[in-house]
């Protein structure tokens, strides 16, 4: 907080100014544009005096041109030598793919089947099965709210398919039941078919009508996940390189710090990690719309700088169907910490990803195949995202927050990083790691170094914050486009 008539920079505070919040440094006239880190947040509604408050009651927003200069800034990611580079403890698979957890997972089909699911995992745990099996790390039901009353074929459905098809096949999970219903529009005999699937002793599919009622779907899945046990249980820990390391990038309850502590060293730790060759993912769309150019400028391609800006289009569209527009996300919560403008928020937002260049765009849920800094299309809401992510392969997510999100998310574990010192000392069983000390001079370099080490351990079996308060089980939210019929 700055006291009114305290100097900054020069300039005297005309009022006082709120933590997190902006000034002006200069004279603004009404009509031109509010420049925050050399890009522009917005236009000034009115003419803004030095020293004046900068936010919402004079600052708006309108459309303006931006020059995307498609893979301008391209460049080859300079890579560590093969002995030079990070190694972690993980869990490898026998499809090549590495998991951070070894957790057994009850997948439903529609949220007629949800119940069931969250019963048969009560009721293996309640009965001491795991007991035996120390290299289990748990059960998870992952459950939602939708899977019928939907269109059969379109992006709803695909968007579903993609992220369930990832969830059943994700590193993370040793073994996998999969329970529907039986007449919800998301049949589990064309999922299979779609994608391929066959049963065997990691994967196993039944529905509740198939079974003869709920008492008897809940018996076979507990059967069915006792078999799989001695099997799941015998995965061990082995050296693996950070390649093998898939980051999903997240911010929530964001403030006017982000930009300048979390993000930023959150982006060094990206860049390191892509300079071990490993894979670090930036997502919600909403949240970098007005920040895309710095991005498409590191495009590898112009076609995948094209893509990125495909996407922003669609959710031009998307919003204006649903009666919204894009500058409708910042929350009030960002608002209250500083944040006046989507423009705003996306500099910060976008700062997560680094300087690496931009290797591939995803849809939501789509696999991540490439290695190094990758971008996924999904909305601003932080459980949607982190789904998305984690359908895509992500097995560790970090997350930074300023006004003090809580969040967690099973099978993959979530590091909470804090924006400043003071929200990190009232929350701290929420939050892993101060960024707030980057305010007292601990260089965006060290924490960057910081915060990798400690995905490199987390990785490794270190259980997060999040995970110690056993959050997790209710942040499975898919995207869900369309019509609910």
């Amino acid at each position: 907080m700055i006291p009114e008539g305290e100097q900054v920079q020069g300039v005297r505070a005309m009022s006082r100014i709120p933590k997190g919040h902006k000034f002006a440094l200069a004279p603004i006239l009404a009509g031109a544009p509010v420049v925050k880190f050399g890009q522009i947040i917005g236009f000034a509604s009115e003419p803004i005096a030095p020293g004046a408050h900068i936010h919402t009651h004079n600052v708006a927003l309108h459309d303006f041109e931006r020059d995307y200069a498609f893979a301008a800034d391209a460049h080859a990611d300079a890579l560590l030598p093969q002995a030079e580079r990070a190694t972690f403890q993980g869990l490898r698979r026998s499809n090549g793919r590495t998991g951070t957890r070894n957790y057994l997972g009850i997948l439903t089909s529609v949220n007629c089947s949800a119940s069931v699911a969250r019963f048969a995992a009560a009721e293996l745990e309640r009965s001491g099965a795991l007991a035996g099996f120390p290299g289990i790390d748990g059960i998870v039901p992952i459950i939602h709210g939708t899977g019928c009353g939907m269109a059969s074929r379109g992006e709803g459905f695909d968007v579903l398919s993609r992220t369930l098809w990832g969830y059943a096949t994700h590193p993370n999970f040793a073994a996998v039941v999969m329970v529907g219903l039986g007449c919800e529009m998301f049949q589990i005999a064309r999922f299979k078919s779609d994608y391929g699937i066959e049963e065997s002793d990691g994967f196993r599919t039944l529905t509740i009508q198939e079974e003869g009622g709920t008492r008897r779907t809940v018996e076979h899945i507990v059967g069915a996940l006792r078999e799989m046990l001695p099997k799941a249980s015998a995965a061990r820990r082995e050296t693996r390189p950070a390649s093998e390391i898939v980051l999903a990038l997240q911010c929530g309850g964001s403030d006017g710090y982000s930009a300048l502590t979390a993000n930023p060293a959150l982006g060094v730790a990206s860049d390191l990690l892509v300079a071990n060759g490993g894979t670090s993912i930036l997502s919600e769309t909403p949240e970098i719309y007005g920040a895309e150019h710095l991005l498409t400028r590191r495009a590898a391609s112009r076609a995948v700088g094209e893509k990125l800006v495909a996407r922003i289009k669609w959710w031009e569209d998307y919003t204006a169907r649903n009666a919204g527009e894009m500058n409708n996300n910042p929350s009030p919560g960002n608002k209250a910490g500083g944040l006046t403008t989507i423009l705003e928020k996306s500099l910060g937002a976008a700062a997560k990803g680094g300087f690496a260049t931009l290797s591939e765009v995803y849809q939501y849920a789509e696999p991540v195949t490439a290695h190094g800094f990758v971008f996924m299309d999904t909305p601003g809401y932080d459980p949607v995202a982190a789904t998305g992510q984690v359908a895509g392969g992500a097995n560790v997510i970090c997350f930074t927050t300023g006004r003090g999100s809580a969040f967690g998310c099973k099978p993959v574990p979530s590091l909470k990083l804090a924006t400043n010192s003071d929200i990190y000392r009232r929350m701290e069983e929420d939050m892993d790691i101060d960024c707030g000390d980057v305010l007292d001079g601990v260089s965006l370099e060290d924490k960057g170094r910081q915060i990798l080490d400690a995905v490199l351990a987390v990785a490794s079996g270190a259980r997060t914050k999040s995970e110690a308060l056993g959050y997790g089980d209710a942040e499975f939210v898919p995207w869900q486009i369309g019509a609910v019929m």
